[in-house]
């Protein structure tokens, strides 16, 4: 077992009490990695407008595509070095869709991986491509933990 944390902080700033109770107030904040790295955080410009959000913040859902392009990548990585494959290149640019769950609830209710994948020596087939994304799904630990559907979609190899 591990433990992983972040600390996220907000303050109220340049509103008072009475906007806050109104919704008129900053959603910037500030999340805290352990080693130490800052990412400046808002609520996605989606949800409260671009007048509550910050400009050039990352906001929560982007997150957790991130997050979820992050650990299918380095699950991928490993799987593909046991297989004796040699990834020189790895670019996804994911996507998530916003809507509406089975309960009516919204969410993060789809993720779309889109990796182009440069390879140094021999490349694998179709099928053991599709065999190490397969396994880097089964495997992510990110992945193990949403209900969001994930689907990887490949281009050819670049």
């Amino acid at each position: 077992m591990s433990k992983h944390r972040a600390t996220v902080e907000w303050t109220l700033e340049d509103a008072s009490a009475e906007d806050f109770l109104k919704g008129r107030y900053s959603r910037g904040h500030t999340v805290r990695f352990d080693g130490g790295h800052q990412v400046p955080a808002t609520a996605s410009p989606h949800v409260v407008g671009n007048r509550w959000s910050v400009a050039g913040a990352v906001d929560p859902e982007e997150m957790l595509v991130a997050a979820i392009s992050n650990c299918h990548m380095l699950t991928f990585l490993h799987a593909a070095r046991e297989a004796g494959f040699v990834v020189a290149r790895y670019l996804d640019r994911a996507e998530g869709v916003m809507a509406k769950n089975a309960d009516g609830r919204m969410a993060v209710t789809h993720v779309a991986l889109r990796p182009e994948i440069g390879w140094q020596g021999r490349e694998p087939t179709p099928a053991e491509l599709d065999q190490l994304h397969h396994r880097a799904h089964e495997e992510c630990f990110i992945a193990n933990s949403v209900k969001t559907e994930i689907v990887v979609e490949t281009p050819a190899a670049v």
